[in-house]
């Protein structure tokens, strides 16, 4: 039997029936905005514009209390090359709080790895190449046994990553004997592992360092991994909801034991700028690099709860640190207050967001 047969009216009386039928699936009602409202909504679409914003007011206000010394091209070449290291440490330690961990260990693989660079070049007599390969597969090594401990065993991130944080600081001491390899040691026979420390001149003046451009390529990479492949919307992915990532396909063990054993080997390129920087390869250096990097991270809009932050926003948290370091410097006023300042910062920066998490609740 046809349709037409078991519905004498007929497509056609069927269409006149609801020709005057409501069209509208279904509407809700939504409450006027307020301006604070419309702002909560910006900032959890665009978090990466939090430190940008406090970067401008931090610049504007120091301009205009320091004056021209302030925002000189050669201060504000310093304030960059001055954050150099914490940056590229900040950019390990986001991908690793991304994840919804922590890595308190970031600074000791730095110096470790820095260490068994010079010791291999200068007082075992190998070959900088392979000193300076064997002091990268430091802090992949170091990295690697992080991610076992967290994936493998299950430890929790910051119990794990505090543990290894002593033992690859007692290492450092044992291996370095508590000795400083000098500057004119490695300017004489191990010139390579100084590189990162070299000027870079613009219109005369030397403003910049290579160390600036291995920040930035160490950032631009990670950036394209989090944003452009695969591996990287696992990481998002489970650090935003582990057990979901999980359920979804995603092999989340595995994206953890990855993200920490690269947050090593970044350390450990860290630690090559770090020679740059410091000129010397010293057991004692850069302590407090792990709080540091921490620092760079929150003011740089990432969150402490994982799946949601950039790596721009780290660069850019970097550098409001040493904005304001070099600020209150130049402004005559007591050290303290750069401390006060970045303390102020950090819990700023968390309680955003927070207020801006509810967006998504």
């Amino acid at each position: 039997m046809s349709d037409q047969q078991r519905h004498p009216t007929g497509p056609a009386e069927f269409e006149k029936g609801i020709a005057n039928a409501a069209v509208d699936v279904a509407s809700f009602e939504e409450d006027a905005k307020s301006p604070l409202d419309r702002l909560q909504h910006f900032l959890h679409s665009y978090p990466t514009s939090i430190p940008f914003i406090v970067l401008l007011i931090g610049f504007a206000a120091f301009s205009l209390y320091v004056g021209p010394r302030f925002y000189s091209p050669f201060n504000l070449g310093l304030v960059v090359q001055q954050v150099t290291v914490i940056a590229i440490l900040g950019v390990a330690q986001t991908l690793v709080i991304l994840t919804a961990g922590i890595d308190l260990s970031v600074g000791a693989i730095m110096i470790l790895s820095h260490v068994v660079m010079g010791k291999l070049a200068i007082d075992a007599g190998l070959p900088v190449p392979i000193a300076f390969t064997l002091g990268l597969l430091t802090g992949l090594v170091c990295g690697a046994v992080n991610g076992a401990l967290i994936t493998f065993l299950e430890l929790p991130p910051f119990i794990a990553t505090l543990g290894t944080w002593n033992v690859f600081a007692a290492l450092n001491l044992w291996y370095s004997n508590s000795q400083t390899i000098r500057p004119d040691d490695l300017e004489t026979k191990a010139p390579f592992l100084r590189m990162m420390g070299w000027p870079l001149s613009f219109g005369g003046r030397d403003i910049l360092t290579l160390g600036a451009v291995l920040m930035i390529a160490v950032a631009i990479v990670i950036w394209y991994v989090l944003n452009r492949t695969a591996f990287g919307r696992h990481i998002l992915a489970t650090g935003d909801d582990a057990e979901a990532a999980r359920l979804a396909g995603i092999r989340t063990k595995a994206a953890l034991f990855a993200v920490y054993t690269i947050c090593g080997l970044i350390c450990a390129v860290a630690g090559w700028a770090l020679i740059g920087r410091v000129g010397a390869v010293s057991p004692n250096s850069s302590q407090t690099a792990n709080l540091d990097s921490i620092t760079a991270v929150v003011i740089g809009g990432t969150s402490l709860f994982g799946g949601r932050g950039s790596i721009v926003g780290t660069l850019v948290g970097a550098v409001i640190v040493g904005l304001f370091s070099s600020g209150i410097k130049l402004a005559g006023l007591d050290v303290l207050w750069q401390v006060f300042a970045v303390g102020c910062l950090i819990i700023v920066a968390v309680a955003i967001d927070q207020w801006i998490r509810k967006v998504s609740a």
